[in-house]
């Protein structure tokens, strides 16, 4: 039987398990940490994903891993133009809202950095592996996060 870990615990396993190991999605964790004992639903690890700020990084071989932060390197401006212009794939807006494309597996890391920026113009943020969610106050607000992403995303 699998036992119900505490959220700390379950929180130290898995950054011992991105920091030791390569994982490339949320199905890969959940598995490793049922070989660890611990039983998780996927809202869950979604969750505890976001609550570690946990990013996604490429490999040598061009894998996407997740990866722990790190901590008090950049501020989120910069960790955007860093992030962005790799795995950029579009944007658009449509009255309020700005859908903003990735490569798989990223947009979740851009939302995270998107919510900690906190432009004035965005409610709130909705990521899934490769597409996220701006909901904006207004479509003139969308249309100036739309050309602030695409400016993050020509930086190198």
């Amino acid at each position: 039987m699998m036992r119900q870990p505490s959220k700390a615990e379950r929180l130290k396993a898995i950054r011992d398990l991105v920091a030791s190991t390569p994982i490339e999605t949320q199905a890969e964790l959940a598995a490793a940490l049922r070989s660890r004992g611990y039983e998780v639903a996927q809202a869950t690890i979604s969750r505890d994903i976001h609550e570690l700020g946990l990013v996604k990084r490429l490999t040598n071989d061009g894998r996407s891993v997740y990866a722990l932060p790190q901590e008090g390197t950049l501020e989120p401006g910069t960790r955007l133009s860093h992030l962005l212009p790799e795995i950029f794939r579009g944007v658009a807006a449509a009255q309020n809202l700005v859908v903003l494309h990735t490569l798989p597996g990223n947009a979740h890391a851009v939302g995270s950095i998107l919510d900690a920026i906190g432009w004035e113009e965005v409610l709130g943020t909705i990521c899934g592996d490769d597409t996220c969610l701006l909901v904006c106050r207004d479509s003139k607000g969308a249309e100036m996060v739309c050309q602030r992403l695409e400016h993050y995303a020509s930086t190198s």
